[in-house]
């Protein structure tokens, strides 16, 4: 059985390992290398052109089959 002595070595309280983890996170922030500002404005186009590719394609695919949905209801009237 173990002694009262081992029940004082004990996790410490919420805000002392809450206190560390910030100063963690922190400390990794400052080791990160952040992108340029053209590198961003490049990165930020990128994803837009992407984004408005794909808006442009699946709104198409979507009138196509609203089209095709439309002519399916109207032989059947």
């Amino acid at each position: 059985m173990k002694a009262k002595s081992d029940a004082a070595v004990k996790k410490p309280n919420i805000f002392v390992r809450m206190g560390r983890k910030i100063k963690e996170v922190f400390s990794e922030l400052k080791k990160v290398t952040w992108p340029s500002f053209g590198k961003v404005i490049k990165s930020t186009g990128a994803v837009l052109a992407v984004v408005i590719a794909f808006l442009v394609v699946f709104t198409a695919i979507n009138y196509g089959l609203g089209e095709l949905l439309q002519l399916i209801v109207g032989l059947g009237s």
